[in-house]
């Protein structure tokens, strides 16, 4: 007759559940996996099937109640870890969509914005554009799957434990966060540089012939620089983007390895 004691049956409990908290984590934020248009059950199915495959190789954790205190601060802990590895990645998109909004109030269409299901806001169109753009690299590489790798390797980086987590990790993702500015001005930076001629040559051309009608003309031409230098600078995108989306995916493992708990 089949038999098993409780201590038994927590421990299959928990190394099922504290993955799965994690990965769910991850899931609920990433790019693509987290996205809102994403149904609840397909997000939940997918995290059940990860920690299905994922959690036989998850080193053992130490026998404890799921549900007493230290089990749930540690289902908190892992839930704090995997929404940090999300977010790591998350940055990385919201960085080319700035880079698309400053493109945008550059040329003059701050105004042709659209409802993004992504933020659950507006998001110019320029930046919904160069979003899709990015997602298309983000899979053409195959980087979804290295994210999920990832996600794997850390639970061997960053074992599952009872230790408190270092705050050096948190530091790196706050840290890390930075980079959405800096990613969205470089990228953003040849269509600004171009525009920023363009204004100057209005400027000269204004104080040259008063009588010309620079808000009749400015604006189209404005426009008109910016979609060509969106133009010219497309098939080149391709490079700086997927070295940015590379960025994220060491950034996830600098904060898995800085967020292991210190030795005693």
């Amino acid at each position: 007759m089949l038999s098993f004691t409780s201590t038994e049956l927590n421990t299959w409990i928990a190394s099922f559940l504290w993955p799965l908290t994690r990965i769910l984590g991850l899931v609920s934020v990433a790019p693509l996996f987290g996205n809102v248009s994403v149904p609840a059950r397909v997000k939940l199915g997918l995290g059940v099937m990860l920690a299905m495959v994922i959690a036989p190789t998850v080193p053992a954790v130490s026998a404890m109640a799921p549900m007493s205190l230290q089990g749930l601060l540690i289902l908190v802990q892992q839930l704090v870890i995997g929404l940090s590895m999300g977010f790591a990645m998350r940055t990385v998109f919201a960085g080319i969509e700035m880079a698309g909004e400053i493109s945008s109030m550059t040329m003059g269409l701050g105004f042709a914005t659209f409802y993004d299901p992504q933020s659950r806001g507006h998001s110019s169109a320029i930046s919904q554009f160069l979003a899709l753009l990015t997602l298309m690299i983000y899979l053409a590489t195959d980087l979804h799957l290295v994210l999920l790798s990832t996600l794997a390797q850390s639970f061997s980086s960053l074992p599952i434990s009872t230790g408190a987590l270092s705050s050096a990790g948190f530091l790196q993702v706050v840290s890390w966060g930075a980079r959405i500015f800096s990613a969205g001005v470089q990228l953003s930076l040849p269509i600004v540089a171009a525009l920023l001629i363009t204004n100057m040559a209005l400027g000269i051309l204004t104080r040259a012939a008063p009588q010309l009608n620079i808000f009749g003309i400015g604006f189209p031409i404005t426009i008109g620089v910016g979609f060509s230098m969106i133009a010219v600078t497309l098939p080149y995108l391709a490079t700086p983007i997927g070295h940015v989306l590379h960025e994220g995916i060491d950034a996830i493992q600098q904060i898995t390895a800085l967020m292991a708990p210190k030795a005693n």
